[in-house]
């Protein structure tokens, strides 16, 4: 049997359900900000720029092959900067209590296309290490690349710094609340839908022609108990005057 519901019943279905949907949205929201703010270490972001140029061996000036033989070399830079030949030494100088795979895993190293910069970008819960590890890994990288490759061509275009009252990039506590609130409200709303569904009591007249296919032929009356009570009492009322008269005459 087919069910169509109109805009009318739906609404009519929230408004019945409200109190379990706010419950639901209020409940996700709150734990989202618990979580957000008490349990998620905070983990901020400091990056820095290395510059890919011309090798200062060379006196002829640029020209477009150097150029692209420099962009050819970009993918292997990226490569070892990530590597332990240049995260070791890393280690090493800044005391770092992990291994050159724990370090590998907060440093992400990227450049935009047809471009010599490389950014190195380093992730860590205290911004002050992000700093140093970002900066100490562009000057670890460029004084290996000239062993590890006998080049010369690599410059620190833009060193990490400490941005005062810097935010961390994750977690962001209103981002997340945000997806909880639509999350809970979608979550409510599909569940007073699925109640709504599962309901096969009978409420009303439209509920038996629907479900039951048969016609009405009859309805009673919703009597009211106050209605009931006074009439009682208008009843007695008069009861009481008519023997009271009665007895008179």
């Amino acid at each position: 049997m087919e069910e169509i519901i109109s805009l009318r019943d739906l609404l009519g279905i929230l408004r019945k359900r409200l109190i379990l949907i706010l419950s639901i949205t209020f409940t996700t929201v709150c734990i989202s900000a618990i979580v957000s703010f008490i349990f998620l270490t905070p983990v901020y972001q400091a990056s820095t720029q290395i510059l890919v140029n011309q090798s200062k061996n060379d006196q002829n000036g640029y020209n477009a092959s150097d150029v692209q033989t420099n962009l050819q070399f970009i993918n292997t830079y990226n490569v070892i900067i990530k590597s332990p030949a240049i995260l070791n030494p890393v280690i090493d100088k800044l005391n770092l209590n992990m291994t050159s795979a724990q370090l590998n895993e907060k440093i992400s190293v990227g450049s935009e296309k047809n471009s010599q910069v490389v950014n190195i970008t380093v992730r860590d819960e205290k911004v002050e290490n992000a700093v140093k590890i970002a900066n100490t890994v562009a000057k670890v990288f460029k004084s290996e690349i000239t062993d590890i490759m006998s080049v010369d061509n690599v410059s620190i275009l833009s060193p990490a710094t400490a941005i005062e009252g810097q935010s961390p990039i994750k977690p962001r506590p209103l981002i997340n609340i945000s997806i909880a609130l639509i999350i809970g409200m979608m979550a409510g709303i599909g569940l007073a839908l699925l109640l709504d569904y599962m309901d096969n009591t009978i409420k009303n007249e439209q509920d038996i022609e629907r479900f039951l296919r048969l016609p009405v032929i009859g309805i009673i009356a919703t009597i009211d108990n106050n209605q009931l009570d006074y009439r009682d009492s208008g009843r007695k009322t008069r009861t009481s005057r008519t023997r009271g008269d009665s007895v008179g005459f």
